[in-house]
């Protein structure tokens, strides 16, 4: 089926971003603190490191499925399908939203992503306010914020997250979005090379591998934020430390734009391109 005009448009938005993508230089200091990370984990024995990331890849996908299968998840997808139904009254499944023009479904992620955003802001700001407790659970809420908005994305889209095919791509899609940006052109096209032109995979063929040590820029970033609110806790403006809060929730934000963007783009181009091949 041909793309519509505002469908190729947004096509083009897609390529345009990827291209961006591509053509991404990091600093020379991000460059170094890549290669710093990297070789601290070279010096760990193979057998070590494959043991350490299989661990962490484990308690992500089961972050991820406690998400998908919690009541509040159940109930954010039926606020997606309540919302569709204002422009069709067929909607009856997550499936059914493709039948949605992609306007209507931009409009739909576009309230999700925002709201998640905001989210991620105030948890970064209440970490910079408060004590150890909140400072130490600001990582796991974090990652909470960044894989529960991915599904959400997924599922304006039209895919359903409880299959395995689709749980893995959207901890692929997670894993993507907080790699430096350095990575993500090349992540981005093993992506699309491990997704089919055509919907209904059931069990994924690809590589089920998301952490490594690119990855663990991340965390280790956590920890940085973390050393600089604790730093400026106690510069108090009117007894509130706006400095550690600026920094918690501009931290948290950044990383919950670049998460969410990435996703909506990914979930856009299945869209288009399911559209394509009809």
């Amino acid at each position: 089926m041909p793309l519509t005009n505002r469908e190729i448009e947004i096509w083009n938005e897609i390529s345009e971003w990827e291209e961006k993508l591509n053509l991404y230089e990091s600093t020379d200091f991000s460059s170094l603190y890549d290669k710093w990370v990297e070789q601290g984990f070279s010096l760990l024995p193979q057998d070590k490191q494959t043991q350490f990331f299989s661990k962490l890849d484990t308690w992500l996908f089961h972050l991820h499925a406690m998400i998908q299968s919690s009541q509040i998840q159940m109930d954010a997808r039926d606020r997606i399908l309540g919302s569709a139904r204002v422009f069709s009254e067929d909607i009856s499944s997550i499936p059914d939203l493709q039948k949605l023009t992609i306007d209507q479904l931009n409009y739909i992620a576009d309230q999700q992503i925002a709201k998640y955003r905001l989210y991620s802001f105030a948890q970064g700001g209440a970490s910079g306010s408060g004590g150890i407790l909140l400072l130490g659970g600001d990582f796991p809420a974090m990652l909470a914020i960044n894989l529960r908005i991915v599904q959400l994305v997924a599922m304006t889209y039209g895919y359903e997250v409880n299959t395995p095919f689709e749980m893995m791509t959207a901890l692929k899609v997670f894993r993507i979005g907080t790699l430096p940006k350095r990575l993500q052109g090349a992540a981005w096209a093993e992506l699309l090379q491990e997704t089919p032109e055509e919907d209904g995979e059931y069990f994924y063929q690809g590589s089920e591998d998301l952490t490594d040590p690119a990855w663990m820029k991340l965390p280790l970033n956590q920890l940085l934020k973390g050393t600089a609110i604790t730093l400026f806790r106690k510069k108090l403006f009117q007894g509130i430390p706006l400095i550690s809060m600026s920094i918690g929730a501009g931290s948290n934000y950044q990383l919950t734009r670049r998460v969410s963007e990435f996703a909506q783009k990914y979930y856009q181009y299945r869209y288009l391109q399911r559209k394509r091949v009809e």
